[in-house]
């Protein structure tokens, strides 16, 4: 039955095997022009482009977004996260002079996080930034052995107010177009401040598409999963196993795994809403469902993976060489991922935090 098709099952030689066990950094490489990385959002969300991927006879369909709804079933759970971004970027200065830039990755306390800061070399323990002419102080009370920073922050009033006040939503860098409405950068239905990154799947959403989606007899699931941006740190070793994730906290609620596993139960498909989505749930799946639990993951999926709960999967355009295209290769395969990034390039579909969709069915 279709929910419990998921990816394809592993059927691989000898040889195969020793491939997957020796992947590359290189085999995720692809090209791409300049021009295809989106600086700015479509509007509506849901006009932009829609690529369906078909893993049964390994077709493509070239669709926009607000399509959707013709690949979804009555009683499909359709996975969302509703984790919202936080002004997590705070540009500041040293007491000595000089500019510097803060950049939280995850609340360890309610003025306690951990961070980049830039430029970072001479900011050891006790060194102290100051924003907004000193309303807000930074104090780094650890240098961590990859380079990152534990910060202890000073304020009147909550540390929220003051990232609301001074903060700025943490684009990704090859984004330069400075973005005028900050809820550009959320998703619809984000309810749960943490994310130090957009899950930019969602950004395609709209209130009435998810209103369409629900009248169809879709179930829509939310879980929480706090971007950081460990996920989108650069993959630096040419060997792909000796990668190491940064951890993300995750939620998945009794309700949540009792719906999600419902769906399973009836013979529908389990559909992820972004890679954010799709670690929650591999996250907390256990012999095929999903436990409700809630902690920290560092889950690194790539080829040779067994998705137990994902059947198909929402999702954007990829950087090179990044774990999120290892993701997407693992739940279909990589010649077929990389040759329809290649189709998409040549369509000009727009690529990255803004761009187009995926959806692998």
């Amino acid at each position: 039955m279709a929910g419990f098709l998921g990816a394809a099952p592993l059927s691989v030689t000898l040889n195969e095997t020793k491939r997957v066990n020796c992947m590359k950094l290189s085999d995720f490489m692809y090209d791409l022009p300049e021009e295809r990385i989106a600086q700015t959002p479509v509007e509506p969300r849901d006009h932009s482009r829609l690529m369906v991927l078909h893993r049964r006879d390994n077709s493509i369909e070239h669709r926009h977004f607000y399509d959707i709804i013709d690949y979804l079933n009555p009683g499909d759970a359709l996975v969302i996260n509703e984790t919202r971004v936080i002004p997590a970027r705070l540009i500041g200065e040293r007491p000595s002079g000089g500019a510097c830039e803060i950049l939280l990755l995850k609340q360890l306390a309610p003025k306690k996080w951990e961070a980049i800061v830039r430029p970072g070399k001479k900011l050891r323990t006790g060194a102290q930034v100051l924003f907004g002419g000193g309303r807000l102080v930074a104090t780094i009370a650890e240098v961590k052995e990859d380079g990152g920073r534990i910060v202890d922050f000073a304020c009147e009033g909550t540390m929220e107010a003051a990232l609301d006040e001074l903060g700025e939503m943490p684009l990704p860098p090859y984004i330069h177009e400075k973005l005028t409405d900050r809820e550009r950068y959320q998703t619809v239905y984000a309810r749960q401040e943490g994310s130090a990154a957009a899950p930019t799947a969602g950004l395609h959403f709209t209130p009435e598409l998810m209103e369409r989606i629900r009248a169809k007899g879709v179930d829509i699931v939310p879980v929480l999963l706090h971007v950081g941006l460990g996920t989108f740190r650069p993959v630096k070793v040419e060997n792909v196993e000796e990668h190491e994730m940064h951890s993300e906290y995750y939620e998945v609620s009794e309700d949540a795994a009792r719906r999600i596993n419902a769906a399973r139960e009836r013979g529908c498909r389990v559909i992820a809403v972004g890679t954010t989505s799709v670690r929650t749930l591999e996250s907390a799946a256990v012999d095929g469902r999903v436990v409700a639990q809630k902690g920290d993951t560092q889950i690194f999926i790539r080829p040779g993976y067994q998705y137990q709960m994902v059947d198909a999967l929402i999702t954007n355009f990829h950087l090179p060489g990044s774990t999120l295209v290892m993701l997407v290769s693992a739940l279909y395969d990589r010649e077929h991922i990389l040759s329809a990034y290649r189709t998409a390039v040549e369509d000009k579909y727009r690529f990255f935090s803004f761009g187009d969709a995926m959806f692998i069915e």
